[in-house]
């Protein structure tokens, strides 16, 4: 049986021009070597797999090319070059950093370099993986990598560039290697299927270097895997059944159910998927870059953004005219806080799902600029009678009916004045001078002073009238305009204290900003029912808190009414206890003079040891 050499050696770029995907440096270094400016120390970074090591030993065989062509490339027939074919070639040294990364490596290194070349005029020394050598080696080898012998050139490959001593980076000419693009990948994988004679599908090679992501090295050897598995019939089936990949009709098919808003579909959708063994992050991040590949599909001048098959081409632009902008824009910024939610969650499952709830039942109107954004209330999804009801609610005008006036008591309040502490000298004062003064009157409890506003309807003036000495008229708020055009029918449907609390905060988000410090306020209230009426209360901290929520009135109760779908409520607002008075704090001569009132001894104790107070 003849030996097995797999594609990603089997198929290794030997010249610059069948390099793929890395068209610049190629072409750089090229002309400096046919103009013969070759520097001294290389160093090429980039991610794994794009072609490092390749464009090192490619360079390194071209500059001891004996023939070399016009273009600047080998020529593939000299000593030079069929030593280096065959992997004989002196004149090439190759150092993994990985795992000879000390200063005696380095030393062994330097040691190699003062040995000019048997064949060729260069001797090239590459060093892979070089951040892994340690500050030591580092150090040592600053030196001769400054000023190498004529004949020695460096080169160093890394895919951790950040890790490198500055000190090395300024003796290096830098190339940066790019990831290859998907297109690239898919044409040098279609090369290498047709010289060994398979059959492919183009979608199952883009799912390949879609896997490899940008590494043509793991393109290849994924595409190996593939072809051992499919028996040298590449097809799209196949290869995402080997690697594990969630076939994109899946994504089609939600796409579809969520703007036809089919929720049930949607979830058995989603539970199929996982019922295949994928997990829900993988596949809430495959949406959000369907979603993506729909939105620069709907523009001639993004399509080239989307990296798919020709033939998927035509299918995304398709379902992309289906779908609104502002659609995809708020399903993708759904998908990307789920995924970032998603690795929190205790509830993983259960958070895909609302995401695709909100997703199916996400409208294309965006919140108006400056207005606070409102927490999303879901509609049913699974029951016709429930959305019968809805239905039905919408359809019933209900006429909020105009509430009784209630009293707005305020018992008077007798502020107890208490005299200002006097100022005292900064003068030392002895202990034993120290005289306790008169008790002096506690404060005197203040009366529970309770200020209750009644809620009206719009059509009622909400008006705050109190008398001079803060006792409110005894008539409490008044109803001073009159109800014109023929009375609707009232609803007087029941609602629980939860009911009332939910729309509570409903209405808060409605809020505009402008009106933020009220909501705070209206966020740590808790409105109170009484048993067995729509009569609710609330209480507030003071009388400011009071006006605000009485300001907001025209707008707050028809917003319960109509939530609740009872024009009987009514809202009291209750003023909470406080105490007028401020509380009396001593200083500390203060206590002095007490401690000594209680214990005459401290006097006596100040007097035999000398003590005063500072």
């Amino acid at each position: 049986m003849s030996e097995y050499i797999v594609s990603a050696r089997k198929y290794r770029p030997m010249t610059f021009d069948t390099v793929v995907g890395q068209a610049a440096i190629a072409t750089t270094l090229k002309n400096a070597i046919r103009a013969d400016k070759l520097a001294h120390a290389y160093l090429f970074c980039g991610p794994r797999g794009v072609g490092k090591t390749t464009c090192a030993r490619i360079f390194a065989k071209t500059i001891n090319c004996l023939n070399p062509r016009p273009d600047g490339e080998a020529c593939g027939e000299c000593e030079s070059c069929v030593a280096f074919n065959e992997g004989r070639s002196m004149n090439i040294h190759e150092l993994d950093a990985a795992s000879n990364n000390s200063v005696d490596d380095i030393r062994s290194l330097i040691e190699q370099v003062r040995i000019p070349p048997q064949i060729g005029t260069y001797k090239v020394f590459i060093i892979d993986e070089v951040h892994m050598l340690s500050t030591s080696a580092f150090n040592a080898f600053l030196k001769t990598l400054e000023e190498p012998p004529a004949h020695a050139i460096f080169i160093l490959a890394t895919t951790e560039k950040h890790k490198i001593l500055p000190t090395i980076l300024s003796r290096c000419q830098t190339y940066d290697f790019q990831r290859m693009s998907v297109a690239d990948i898919v044409s040098h994988l279609s090369d290498v299927a047709q010289k060994e004679g398979y059959t492919f599908e183009p979608a199952a090679l883009n799912v390949i270097a879609q896997k490899a992501d940008g590494g043509m090295r793991d393109a290849l050897s994924i595409f190996d895997q593939v072809v051992s598995f499919s028996g040298g019939n590449i097809t799209y089936t196949q290869t995402i059944a080997n690697l594990n990949v969630l076939d994109y009709e899946y994504y089609f098919r939600l796409i579809d159910y969520l703007l036809e808003k089919k929720i049930s579909e949607s979830l058995m959708l989603f539970n199929e998927v996982i019922g295949k063994g994928f997990d829900g992050g993988p596949f809430i991040s495959g949406l959000a870059a369907h979603l993506r590949d729909l939105l620069v599909s709907r523009d001639a001048a993004t399509t080239q953004l989307l990296e798919v098959s020709d033939d998927l081409r035509q299918r995304y632009a398709e379902q992309a005219q289906r779908c609104k902008p502002q659609w995809l824009y708020r399903a993708i910024r759904l998908c990307n806080d789920c995924d970032l939610a998603y690795r929190t969650s205790r509830n993983k499952r259960l958070q895909v799902e609302l995401t695709l709830i909100e997703a199916a039942q996400a409208t294309d109107d965006e919140p108006a600029a400056g207005r606070r954004p409102a927490h999303r209330i879901l509609k049913p999804i699974f029951s016709l009678l429930a959305a019968a009801a809805t239905k039905a609610d919408t359809g019933v005008a209900a006429q909020p009916q105009q509430a009784a006036t209630q009293t707005q008591q305020q018992a008077p309040a007798a502020q107890a004045q208490q005299p200002k502490p006097q100022a005292t000298a900064p003068t030392p004062t002895p202990i034993h001078s120290l005289q306790m003064p008169a008790t002096q009157t506690q404060q005197q409890a203040q009366p529970k002073r309770t200020l209750k506003i009644s809620s009206l309807t719009p059509s009622i003036g909400h008006h705050l009238r109190s008398s001079n000495n803060g006792t409110a008229d005894s008539d409490g708020l008044k109803d001073n305009s009159t109800t014109t055009g023929d009375e609707q029918q009232q609803e007087a449907k029941a609602f629980t204290q939860t009911d009332l609390e939910l729309q509570w905060q409903a209405f808060i988000n409605t809020l505009p900003i402008e009106e933020t410090a009220l909501a705070q306020n209206m966020r740590i209230m808790t409105p109170k029912l009484k048993e067995g009426t729509a009569e609710a209360s609330v209480c507030v901290d003071n009388e400011d808190v009071a006006f605000m929520i009485q300001r907001i009135q025209p707008q707050l109760l028809p917003f319960l009414q109509k939530a609740l779908r009872n024009s009987l409520i009514t809202l009291t607002i209750n003023i909470a206890e406080q105490n007028q008075a401020p509380t009396r704090v001593y200083n500390k001569r203060e206590q002095l003079k007490y401690f000594c009132q209680q214990n005459p001894a401290l006097i006596n104790l100040g007097k035999d040891f000398k003590l005063e107070l500072s």
